[in-house]
This record gives structure tokens, C-alpha cells and sequence, in this order.
């Protein structure tokens, strides 16, 4: 119930300071962060970082990881880059305040879920602070994105590569 409750709260969140007019400037990137999410989820499918899970109330209809994570892909990411891209501040220190932000709100709410609501596990090495690395990295990939996707593109290859290697994802797992 609470993955719900926090989707519902970033719909509300978007309905009332995203760039809706605009939506269409910003679905590339849309698009970019949910396929990212989906390459991390079939690269990693047996060797997984992180695995969202339901334990309050709504165990029967959010049944694991997939829904939960296919339901962020579907409200929680558009949301954010409606808002993140399209408030997006000029002048480096307020963009660097804003990326900062996200970062904050990203890694609280996952700090809550993963001590305090047992909504998300990690395994293989990940932590909180691997966490708040991964959204520093995120939210600046994806402002590169908006403005030039392929440079986005190949660094997020790299990016992959890099945790593939510091994790020690055995290469097996591709099969």
C-alpha cells in the first residue's frame, strides 16, 4: 500500500508543478529513464542490487518486485522529469542545488523504505550510500539526456559497465 501511496503522491506532485504542456519536449527523456530502468532490471534479472517488496497492506495486488517497479516506470519516472526538467533552474549553482534535491528526495524515500517500512531490500553489495551515488549519476544523466542524447547514451554504457565490473556480476548471468 505504501508503493501506492508514494506513486500517488508523485502523480499529485506533477499534476501540480510538472511541465504538462511541454510533455512532448521531455518524453525522449522519459522514454531514456524508463529503458535504462528496464536494461538495469534484464542485465541484473539474476544477480539483482535492489528488489522493491509490498509488506503493509497491499501484498495481493502490488505481488513483487516487477509490478512494483513496472508501476514507478509508468507514474513515478514521467513525474520526475516533468518536474525535474521542466523546472530545471539556469545558473551552475542552482542547477547544482536542484540535482541536489532530487538526490535528497530519491535516497530519503529509499532510506524510509529500506529501515523503516522493509519496502525495498538490497543484496549483492548495494547500500544506502552505493544509492545516493547511483541518483547523483542519475539526475545528471538524465539533464545531459535532455540536451544530448547520445552523449547520455554512451555514458550510460559506461555506467553499466563500471557497476557491472565493481559488483562483480558474473558474466554467466547473460545467458
Amino acid at each position: 500500500m505504501m508503493h501506492l501511496f508514494y506513486n500517488i503522491f508523485f502523480l499529485l506532485a506533477g499534476l501540480k508543478w510538472g511541465d504538462w504542456r511541454n510533455w512532448r519536449v521531455y518524453y525522449p527523456t522519459i522514454l531514456f529513464f524508463i529503458g535504462g530502468d528496464l536494461l538495469k532490471n534484464f542485465l541484473f534479472r539474476n544477480y539483482p542490487m535492489w528488489q522493491y517488496k509490498e509488506t503493509i497492506f497491499a501484498e495481493n495486488i502490488l505481488i513483487g518486485h516487477p509490478v512494483i517497479n513496472l508501476m514507478i516506470m509508468a507514474i513515478v519516472y514521467p513525474v520526475t522529469i516533468l518536474i525535474f526538467i521542466g523546472r530545471y533552474p539556469a545558473g551552475l549553482l542552482k542547477q547544482a542545488g536542484w540535482i541536489l534535491l532530487w538526490v535528497f528526495l530519491y535516497t530519503s524515500i529509499e532510506f524510509i523504505n529500506l529501515y523503516y517500512l522493509n519496502l525495498i531490500e538490497h543484496s549483492n553489495g548495494w547500500s544506502i550510500q552505493w544509492s545516493f551515488f547511483f541518483n547523483v549519476f542519475m539526475f545528471i544523466i538524465l539533464r545531459i539526456h535532455h540536451n544530448r542524447p547520445l552523449a547520455a547514451v554512451g555514458i550510460g554504457f559506461i555506467w553499466i559497465i563500471f557497476l557491472w565490473k565493481t559488483f562483480e556480476v558474473p558474466i554467466d548471468l547473460l545467458r
